[in-house]
Formats: structure tokens, C-alpha cells, sequence
């Protein structure tokens, strides 16, 4: 594998571009817009100084990583991409759009990845004619601090495309949990609603800060539920819990109404610079 195209260039999107151009991988970067894609290209500029700064990188390391990146608004400067990261936002339908598009577009061996978080491998992969080259190679949050890939295989999957996402994650140095293509794969589906719970204990009456300090120091998590909301963003959240709900149809797995009521009003955390805390 020599050159990966990711498709979306916000917090997940950028940050796997990041992961990839780290150990050496030829990235270059999408969006809707060169505008958009330029912010994902700062954001990883960003950090690659902060590691040079923090002496977790040379400089010089930081300039080879840096040559591998270019970005566009066109799939089309992919098409000879070994392997496309769909890093969208989670929504069912603009990923079946984007599936569809890159399958015109790649090259024939090329395999497609979802980064989705909790929609159906086997439901993207069929927006496309080659459902067997369809695969989920979920990320978290940052990309490139947590050490975790998850894999998921979709119903119509080749075991052909299960080891290039093994061996992709062996490159980058990941480590993989293979997961079944069931509503919030693994991870997610006792995490998520984690965090829902959280929000309710807010909703409840308990200060947010309060609820961080107790799982932190109760449950020795390394950041509280809350704060980790903040950061993927509750649009993100939400839309997890939701995909559950509808998918599973388990009373348990139904959205917080404080967590409606903060995306409606774009409390959505760091993205929006105010969720449960407020981010200067």
C-alpha cells in the first residue's frame, strides 16, 4: 500500500491523514470545498509542530511527513488510491452519496473504508457494485494518540479486503479489534451509551464537572464522559444514539432530551467552542 485518499477533512478526517503521513504513507486529503480541506491541512500542521515542539519529532521528520500530503475538493485526484477512508459526517445517506461516487471513480482493487461509528458496513457497501471491497476501519478520537482500529466486515466482504485493512493497521501502527457489523460495532455500542447516561445525570441535576471528576477518580477513566462528548461532538453523539435506537429498538438506547435540546441549540462542544464546558 503506497497512497490512501480520505475523504473528509474534519477532526476524524484530518487526523487519520495525519496517522497515514506519519509513517509514510502518500495522503491527500478531501472535502467539499479546497477551503474545507485547507482547515484539515492546518489542523495537521498544527500538530506535527506541537510533537516537533514537545520532541516527540524532529523537524526534519516533520517535513517528510508533511511532503506526502496534498489536498483537493476532487475524488477524482484519488482515483489511483490503494486504499479511500470515508471519514463524513455520520449520516446515512451522505455516505451512501460518497460510496457511490468513489466506486465510479477508483481503480479496480482499490478498497473502500468507512470510518463510521455506527452504520452498517453491509448497508454502505451496498451503494456500490463491489461490495466485497467494503470495509470499516473505525478510528478514535484523536486518530493519532488511540491506539485502536476496530474492523468491521460487512456481510459481502472479502477476506482478501479483512487482511489489507489488518495489514494497513500494521503500517500505522494500530492495533486491531475485529468487530461484528451490528448498530455501534463494539467500541461504541458500550460507550455511547455511556455518555447518553451522563447527559442524563446532567439533566438529573449533577454539574457536568462533577460527573467527570466521579468516573475519572471512581472508574480511573483517563478523561470523564462528559469532556470526551465535548471533544467528539454532541452532533456526533447524537447521532450514534440515535442509529442505535432506530436499529435496535431498545428503550435503553434512547437519546438524552438534553442531548436534542444542546444540538439544536449548536452546543456541540469543541467544534462550536461551547458544549458541557466552554473552550476559549
Amino acid at each position: 500500500m503506497k497512497k490512501v485518499m480520505v475523504v473528509g477533512a474534519g477532526i476524524m478526517g484530518s487526523g487519520i491523514a495525519q496517522v497515514c503521513i506519519e509513517h509514510g504513507l502518500e495522503t491527500i486529503l478531501t472535502d467539499v470545498s479546497v477551503e474545507v480541506a485547507e482547515k484539515g491541512r492546518d489542523k495537521i500542521y498544527h500538530f506535527l509542530q506541537r510533537k516537533v515542539e514537545k520532541g516527540k519529532m524532529t523537524a526534519e521528520e516533520k517535513e517528510q511527513a508533511v511532503a506526502l500530503l496534498t489536498w483537493s475538493q476532487n475524488y477524482q485526484d484519488g482515483a489511483d488510491a490503494d486504499l479511500v477512508i470515508e471519514a463524513a459526517t455520520e449520516n446515512v445517506e451522505i455516505k451512501l452519496q460518497i460510496f457511490q461516487k468513489l466506486d465510479e471513480i477508483v481503480k479496480e482493487k482499490t478498497i473502500l473504508a468507512s470510518n463510521t461509528s455506527t452504520i452498517s458496513i453491509t448497508r454502505i457497501a451496498g451503494a456500490t457494485k463491489h461490495p466485497d471491497r467494503v470495509i470499516g476501519t473505525h478510528f478514535f478520537v484523536p486518530p493519532p494518540a488511540m491506539r485502536l482500529l476496530e474492523v468491521i466486515p460487512g456481510l459481502l466482504t472479502s477476506e482478501e479486503t479483512i487482511q489489507t485493512a489488518y495489514d494497513f493497521a500494521a503500517v500505522i501502527g494500530k492495533e486491531v479489534v475485529q468487530a461484528v457489523d451490528t448498530s455501534g460495532f463494539l467500541v461504541n455500542r458500550i460507550l455511547v451509551p455511556m455518555q447518553n447516561e451522563a447527559i442524563f445525570m446532567v439533566q438529573e441535576g449533577h454539574r457536568p464537572e462533577d460527573v467527570d471528576r466521579a468516573m475519572k477518580l471512581g472508574a480511573n477513566l483517563p478523561m470523564g464522559p462528559l469532556e470526551l462528548t465535548d471533544y467528539a461532538g454532541l452532533d456526533t453523539v447524537l447521532a450514534v444514539m440515535t442509529q442505535m435506537y432506530e436499529d435496535l429498538g431498545d428503550p435503553k438506547y434512547r437519546p438524552c432530551p438534553l442531548l436534542r435540546k444542546m444540538v439544536q441549540a449548536r452546543l456541540l462542544g469543541r467544534k462550536t467552542g461551547r458544549g458541557f464546558y466552554t473552550y476559549t
